[in-house]
C-alpha cells in the first residue's frame, strides 16, 4: 500500500515538474532564473505565467471580436465599456493575480503529497468512473461556488469589505470579459475554494482538476460580455448581467440549477418579455 501511494505521488510530481518545465521554458525568463527555485515556487510562477496568459488573450481577443468586428451586432454602441473601465478592470486583476496563484499552487501541493483523492490517470478508475466522479465533481463545486457567492452578499463586513471591489461594475457599459477577475484577491480564492475541498470528497483526475481551474478564467471573461447567449441550463452572461444590475439574483456559475433551487433565479427572457 505504501508503495502504491508512492508511486502515485511520485506520478503527481512527475507530472507538475513537466507542467512547470513546459510553460517556465515557453516563458521569456531564463532558465536560470527559475530552474534553482524550489517546485513549490516554481509551480506558482507557472501558475502566475499561464494566468496573466490565459486573461489577456482570452480578453483581448473576446473584446476584439463583440466590440470591434461585431460592432453593434451583439451590443449598442452606448453598451460598450470604456477603454478607462477596463483598464481598471485589469489593474485590479493584475494586482489580485498574485494572490490567486497560490491556490492551485497550495491545492498542487496537496496533492502531491497524497493529501486528496485525485488519481493520475483515468486507467486508474476506468473511463465511466471519471465521468461519474467528473459530474459529482462539478455539482459539489457548483454548490460551493453558489453559496459561497450568495454569502459574501448576505454577510455584509464580507460584501463591504471584499465582494463590493466586483461589484462597482454593475451596468453594461462597466462590464467587459476583464472584469471577470477583477476582484479583491481573498474574494477570488474563497470564490475558487470549492475546487480544492471537493478534491477531499471525490476522487478526481488531477489533469482535470488544473484544466478546469484555467477554464475558469475563460468562464469568467464570458459572463462578464453582458451576451446572453439563452443556451439552457447555462449560467451565461445575460443571467451575470441580471445579478450586476439587482445584486440579489443568479448566484451560479455554470448552471442555472442552484438558483432554481433556492430560489435566485432570474430569468433575463422575463425581462426581454416585459418590455414587448
Amino acid at each position: 500500500m505504501g508503495d502504491s501511494s508512492s508511486h502515485t505521488a511520485n506520478l503527481f510530481l512527475d507530472e507538475t515538474s513537466f507542467y512547470n518545465r513546459l510553460v517556465l521554458g515557453a516563458s521569456l525568463l531564463p532558465t536560470r532564473a527559475w530552474d534553482p527555485l524550489p517546485h513549490f515556487f516554481q509551480t506558482w510562477l507557472r501558475n502566475y505565467i499561464a494566468g496573466v496568459f490565459v486573461y489577456f488573450v482570452s480578453g483581448f481577443l473576446w473584446c476584439f471580436y463583440i466590440y470591434y468586428l461585431k460592432h453593434n451586432v451583439y451590443l449598442p454602441k452606448d453598451a460598450i465599456p470604456s477603454t478607462k473601465a477596463m483598464l481598471l478592470q485589469i489593474s485590479v486583476a493584475m494586482k489580485a493575480m498574485p494572490w490567486y496563484c497560490a491556490l492551485p499552487t497550495i491545492s498542487e501541493f496537496m496533492v502531491e503529497n497524497g493529501w486528496t483523492r485525485c488519481f493520475a490517470r483515468i486507467s486508474d478508475v476506468s473511463w465511466l468512473a471519471y465521468l461519474g466522479y467528473l459530474i459529482l465533481y462539478l455539482v459539489l463545486v457548483e454548490f460551493g461556488i453558489y453559496w459561497m457567492h450568495r454569502e459574501l452578499h448576505d454577510i455584509k463586513p464580507l460584501y463591504k469589505y471584499l465582494h463590493a471591489t466586483h461589484h462597482i461594475y454593475n451596468k453594461q457599459n462597466t462590464l467587459s470579459p476583464f472584469a471577470g477577475l477583477a476582484f479583491h484577491p481573498l474574494d477570488g480564492i474563497l470564490q475558487a475554494v470549492p475546487h480544492v475541498i471537493a478534491l477531499f470528497l471525490v476522487p478526481m483526475h488531477f489533469k482535470t482538476h488544473i484544466l478546469l481551474l484555467f477554464v475558469e478564467a475563460i468562464w469568467t471573461a464570458n459572463i462578464h460580455d453582458c451576451i446572453h447567449a439563452k443556451i439552457w441550463p447555462v449560467m451565461g452572461a445575460g443571467y451575470h448581467t441580471i445579478h450586476h444590475i439587482t445584486y440579489r439574483h443568479n448566484y451560479g456559475h455554470f448552471t442555472v440549477w442552484m438558483d432554481w433551487m433556492f430560489g435566485t433565479l432570474h430569468d433575463p427572457l422575463d425581462d426581454e418579455s416585459k418590455k414587448i
